[in-house]
């Protein structure tokens, strides 16, 4: 690449903080013929939030989910554009749907609480629409605690989390703002954390960029949203779970190194605590399908700990 074009691919990675495709919410609990409510309730900074709470007849367990980046609490529909174009490069180009994950946690006992984080999906802006990974995300993490334990049908449940991505590290930061509202969460199942100076130094080797150009794209990212790439890291954050925690992630995933999911898994000073690879793909959507493709062992982590 010659100068001026590292210097607009770098302009191109450093906009996603602030500017990115919003999905619809492309696939719905109908097509599985899942009873639902839609719900709305207030971030921890009054960001109203809306999601879908699934109704289990006769369980005390539920089960509070969110989504990654890009996505929103139905999936992304990430096989037609303009997301086709944007995932492609990474293999990523197929239809995530989410629906599937809440039916089996249904049919397996549990209620769920499924909801948009801000500038996401139905829900409200915020910070400006700024991508922090997890950070200003974490408001919406305490709306929902705060939301189940006010509703009289599941303020007396028990409480299990199974964010995903952004949302794992959104829980992480919350954790360490709000560690009282965490001393009755039983487990916490997270797949692919995520952090951006690892994804950006990834981004840059794959488009065959020197890596001086970090910090380039450092200051980029600053001034749009007033952060550091390190800042992104959910690995400071992860100290700050002390609940059992199952964590999963596809191992030669191309948005990523191995390497940066082992340290956030290591950083966890949780006494039980869990790590699952998935191998034979490099494709990171697959990491978000794993759970219905293969609920058995998840399933048996929540029953261990949800009991």
């Amino acid at each position: 690449m010659t100068e001026p074009e590292i210097m607009e691919f770098l302009e191109g990675i450093a906009d996603g903080s602030r500017i990115w495709p919003e999905a619809p919410l492309y696939h719905r609990p109908e097509e599985l013929n899942l009873e639902y409510e839609t719900v709305t309730f207030p971030s921890e900074d009054g960001v109203p939030l809306e999601g879908w709470f699934f109704p289990c007849n006769g369980s005390d367990k539920i089960i509070i989910m969110n989504h990654p980046r890009l996505f929103n609490r139905a999936g992304l529909p990430s096989h037609i554009e303009p997301w086709n174009s944007l995932t492609a490069p990474l293999g990523n180009n197929i239809d995530v749907n989410f629906i599937p994950d809440y039916k089996i946690l249904h049919d397996a006992g549990y209620n769920v609480l499924t909801h948009d984080f801000r500038n996401y999906g139905m829900s409200g802006r915020g910070n400006n629409v700024l991508y922090s990974g997890g950070r200003y995300e974490s408001y919406d993490v305490i709306g929902a605690l705060r939301y189940i334990r006010k509703r009289n049908d599941t303020k007396d449940m028990t409480i299990g989390l199974f964010p995903r991505c952004m949302g794992g590290s959104a829980t992480f930061f919350a954790m360490g703002k709000h560690p009282a509202e965490f001393k009755d969460i039983r487990t916490i199942v997270f797949p692919q954390p995520i952090s951006a100076n690892m994804s950006s130094r990834v981004t840059l080797q794959a488009a065959g960029i020197d890596l001086d150009y970090l910090k380039e794209l450092d200051d980029m990212v600053y001034w749009r949203t007033s952060l550091h790439l390190e800042e992104y890291s959910p690995i400071p954050w992860a100290r700050n779970v002390k609940i059992p925690t199952y964590m999963f992630q596809v191992r030669n995933d191309l948005a990523t190194h191995w390497s940066d999911v082992q340290d956030v898994f290591d950083a966890i000073p949780a006494k039980d605590k869990e790590l699952f690879w998935i191998n034979g793909t490099t494709r990171r959507w697959d990491g978000y399908l794993h759970f219905q493709r293969h609920p058995e062992a998840i399933l048996k982590w929540l029953e261990r700990w949800m009991n």
